[in-house]
């Protein structure tokens, strides 16, 4: 489960890294890709369930208090998700015609859109953060490892010796 985790993380990771620069890719696979993004983000949720109930259950007994300021972190970064979400289907150029649909955006779904998106980006950074410990053990288990075994299997192959059979030697 924790493999599977680490991979749906980088994902998300590396596809909110794309979709927050339309520029870059352009307008269509950023909308097409946030859309996805939203699909991934969905599974995520799911996958850490559990401890979203378990943390949102034990919010004001004892409890740690990284875990509840992960939780209130996380719940910001979800609320902020949403509204970009919103926002972008609401000034979509290219989803929504796809579909045949026409909405007329305002100019107060491009701030919304805006302002979520540089605030998702601060909390997302405040949850990687929070989260370093276990993203560290993950790169370490399931990258850094791996290429390391890798380049030990390589250095432990047996040398051919070389023997010198000349006389006096």
């Amino acid at each position: 489960m924790n493999k599977k985790n680490f991979v749906i993380d980088i994902i998300i990771f590396l596809a909110f890294l794309v979709a927050m620069e339309p520029n870059f890719s352009g307008v269509a696979v950023h909308e097409w890709l946030s859309l996805a993004l939203a699909a991934t983000i969905v599974v995520h949720l799911l996958l850490h369930w559990d401890w979203i109930i378990t943390i949102g259950s034990q919010f004001f007994k004892k409890l740690w208090h990284t875990s509840r300021l992960k939780f209130v972190v996380d719940i910001l970064l979800f609320i902020s998700v949403v509204a970009i979400m919103i926002s972008g289907i609401m000034i979509s150029r290219v989803i929504l015609p796809t579909l045949g649909v026409e909405i007329q955006s305002g100019m107060a779904w491009r701030v919304i859109h805006s302002t979520s998106a540089d605030l998702s980006i601060l909390l997302l950074g405040v949850h990687f953060a929070l989260n370093w410990s276990w993203v560290w053990d993950k790169c370490k288990r399931y990258i850094f490892s791996p290429i390391g075994r890798l380049f030990k299997h390589k250095t432990t192959q047996p040398a051919i010796a070389v023997i010198n059979d000349e006389p006096g030697s």
